[in-house]
């Protein structure tokens, strides 16, 4: 009989027993007894401790995941003879192999569960709907029939092995006739089986919780294991040799990240600087935190201090630093991670590459002379390249999106299970993310920290009700007498206006007086219109900032915004929108904003007065009602008026801002601690981490789809081109671009400006 492949040749010949093989072997040496690994998976899936089900269990749905491949259509595909659909996705035959009753009285007989072994088989690749959904289990989709290849050599070896494995006799003969798509004989059995076996697990693990989380251990293994099965064929490198050097290397110790990061950090600020109790502090918080503390009080620094506790008090083998949006992620990044040494850090987004290479071009100090990290490969190799680093600032997405069934983050979560986390700006989330965010801190064993400056008090009691520990507590604020200070210190006045009409010329005039003054706006036609008209008025140019640029314009408008901001010598002026609100080191003297939420509404006032430079001085804020509520809804304003109500006219401190916060009670669905990833028993989909706006689409501009596609040939990343553009603004994909990628009209742009929507007038 000819060879079954479990691959193209691209990379050489790897048959299918050989895969299998490969496949339960990376699963043993990654997760093996005695390893800091094969304590830590368990532990941060809540195991029960001493259960050995998982290993077997991984190691059986191994050498099954991929037998489903022993078919007629698949091997012509990887061979090249055929067409490459499949007419019956190969783990869906997989996991009917193993409910074929024949086969599951067979595997009954040993200690596994047969039915953990088979959810991990049929949703390895993310591809098993229950229902009628476009991965329906058992859907045929290019012909009526499949043959198989059920009855080769190779196969009857693999189910050798696994009756070895769990001494079993010897295993069942599997069927040789086609399989049709209106199932008959032992196929329907098996298709019956395996769905009632389907429903009653997941039924079972919404009570069982032990059986529910070695489920996901298992599925989330197998994943792993094929990833590096399939890499390292790749790279023709030894599993086990590849796996000790990078999986079971040694700890992070809480030295290395006490020079590489913390002490690098302090001698870059210099007049000799060093850290605040309160910092000092964080880090004897727990491993289980919420640190609230105002903006500009160093929170950063004191989050690096609690991972060093954390390599102190238990073996990490890195730090995972997690942001909610790509420009946090760089500014952390360029802020602290890039001190690491040589190949030890990361930045991890969607554009990172570009961000990296931008860097490279004009470094800053931290950032010199190194390497750029590998950001642009395949979901498998692109992830396994990353379980090395030590130090990672990435968005949220990157990691938490495991919960969704995001395939890049599924692989990532060895690494992360072997971390100290720390969650900035989590006030942020929007609620998908959040409540993904509970179920992650809910369901694993991993030390996490929280961060943010204000929190309702919903949230802060769903963040404790899962075991986070706020820090500092009120009394341990009154101990921190310079901080509490500084947080009660009156740092602005706040005044309401009737419209935009007067706050212009509240702006113009504080402008004129050489003060800096920062217009914050809920949309970017608002925002693009203003700018022009202030330009207009004032004589001069007026930055503008917002999400609809072309990512090389917007990094421009970043950095041209913030270096306005930090400066104190000369007058500054700019318009921005929601960007402004998370991690931005921007200082104004005069914030003027329009109404929005109010917790956004804080966090814009902290880019003003940030660092309290003139004791005594304070910053004004203006508010005003927009023209229309968008994109907010009317439920999202609630509170608003009574909140400026109750500080116009007065001197705020922080203090005063975070404690309306915690009092305010948002009418929120409260987290019930369910996710894709623990409820969906043998299926397995993607779904969206964050509540999507679909109203935007990734384009480039007509004049640069020339060079988008030199850049796609040459193999480099052609970020600093994409543009988000209203969906009804945008053309299908030029040939020779990716289809996701739409072309908008270059005559509706402008560098300074960004993608003006065609019917809005801002000049």
């Amino acid at each position: 009989m000819t060879v079954l492949l479990a691959k193209g040749r691209t990379h050489g010949e790897l048959t299918l027993e050989r895969h299998l093989l490969d496949t339960e072997q990376a699963a043993m040496a990654l997760f093996r007894p005695g390893t800091r690994w094969g304590a830590r998976w368990p532990a941060f899936f809540k195991l029960k401790p001493g259960d050995s089900r998982f290993v077997l269990e991984l190691r059986v749905s191994a050498l099954f995941h991929d037998i489903g491949k022993a078919n007629e259509d698949f091997q012509r595909a990887v061979t090249g003879t055929g067409f490459t659909a499949q007419t019956l996705r190969h783990e869906h035959l997989s996991a009917l192999v193993m409910c074929l009753p024949s086969v599951r009285q067979w595997l009954a007989g040993s200690s596994i569960d047969v039915d953990v072994c088979t959810a991990a088989v049929l949703s390895h690749h993310l591809k098993a709907e229950d229902g009628e959904g476009q991965w329906r289990w058992g859907q045929f989709r290019e012909a009526p029939t499949l043959a198989l290849r059920l009855d080769h050599p190779q196969i009857r070896a693999i189910l050798e092995r696994v009756a070895a494995l769990l001494g079993l006799p010897s295993p069942p003969e599997l069927p040789v006739g086609p399989l049709t798509s209106s199932f008959k004989g032992a196929w329907l059995e098996a298709l019956k089986l395996g769905s009632k076996a389907a429903t009653l697990t997941r039924r079972s693990i919404s009570k069982d919780h032990d059986r529910r989380r070695r489920l996901v251990a298992v599925k989330v293994g197998l994943i792993v294991a094929d990833s590096v099965a399939s890499g390292l064929f790749r790279t023709a490198q030894g599993i086990d040799e590849w796996i000790e050097e990078v999986a079971h290397r040694a700890p992070l110790s809480a030295d290395q990240i006490a020079t590489d990061i913390i002490g690098a950090r302090l001698s870059s600020i210099g007049n000799g600087a060093a850290l605040h109790p309160f910092q000092i502090g964080a880090a004897e918080s727990g491993p289980r935190s919420l640190l609230l503390a105002a903006c500009g009080s160093g929170k950063t620094l004191a989050a690096w201090k609690w991972a060093e506790a954390q390599a102190r008090s238990r073996e990490i083998g890195r730090v995972i630093f997690l942001y909610p949006t790509r420009g946090t992620a760089t500014e952390g990044f360029r802020d602290y991670a890039a001190w690491a040494p040589e190949g030890e850090s990361i930045l991890l987004h969607g554009s990172a590459e570009y961000e990296l290479e931008r860097m490279h071009e004009n470094p800053p100090e931290s950032g010199r002379d190194k390497k750029l990290g590998q950001t642009e490969a395949e979901s498998r190799l692109f992830a396994l390249g990353l379980w090395s680093r030590r130090y990672f600032s990435a968005t949220v997405d990157q990691f938490l999106s495991a919960m969704e069934h995001r395939y890049e983050a599924l692989c990532l979560l060895p690494a992360l299970a072997d971390a100290a986390v720390i969650v900035d700006e989590v006030h942020s989330f929007d609620r998908r993310m959040f409540d993904s965010l509970i179920a992650f801190l809910h369901e694993f064993d991993v030390p996490t920290l929280c961060m943010t400056a204000t929190l309702p008090a919903g949230r802060r009691a769903e963040l404790e009700a899962v075991g986070l520990r706020s820090f500092p507590s009120p009394e341990q604020l009154e101990e921190l007498a310079d901080l509490a200070a500084k947080e009660r210190a009156p740092r602005y006045g706040l005044r309401r206006v009737a419209d935009a009409e007067v706050a212009l010329e509240i702006a113009s005039n504080a402008f004129r007086q050489g003060k800096r003054v920062l217009w914050v706006v809920n949309q970017v036609a608002v925002a693009q219109k203003l700018t022009v008209r202030l330009g207009k008025h004032l004589g001069c140019e007026v930055l503008c900032y917002h999400s609809r640029f072309r990512l090389e314009d917007r990094r421009n408008a970043h950095s041209r915004t913030v270096e306005a901001f930090q400066q104190t010598k000369r007058a500054a002026i700019a318009v921005t929108t929601q960007v402004c609100e998370m991690s931005l080191d921007l200082d104004a003297d005069v914030l003027i904003s329009e109404q929005c939420p109010v917790t956004s509404l804080v966090q814009r006032f902290g880019r003003a007065n940030r660092h309290l430079r003139k004791p005594g001085v304070l910053a004004q804020l203006v508010t005003y009602p927009p023209e229309r509520d968008l994109p907010y809804s009317a439920r999202d304003l609630e509170g608003v008026e009574g909140f400026l109500a109750a500080f116009d006219g007065k001197d705020l401190c922080q203090s005063e801002l975070a404690e309306h916060i915690e009092s305010l009670r948002i009418d929120e669905v409260i987290a019930t601690g369910a996710s894709s990833l623990f409820e969906s028993g043998y299926f397995a989909v993607p779904r969206e981490f964050r509540d999507i706006d679909d109203f935007a689409r990734a384009s480039v501009l007509s004049t640069d789809v020339e060079e988008v596609a030199r850049l796609l040939r040459a193999r480099r990343s052609f970020a600093g081109l994409v543009v988000p553009v209203p969906r009804r603004f945008v053309s299908p994909a030029a040939p020779g671009l990716p289809t996701w990628l739409g072309v908008a009209d270059a005559q509706n742009y402008q560098p300074a400006l960004g993608f003006i929507a065609p019917e809005r007038e801002v000049g």
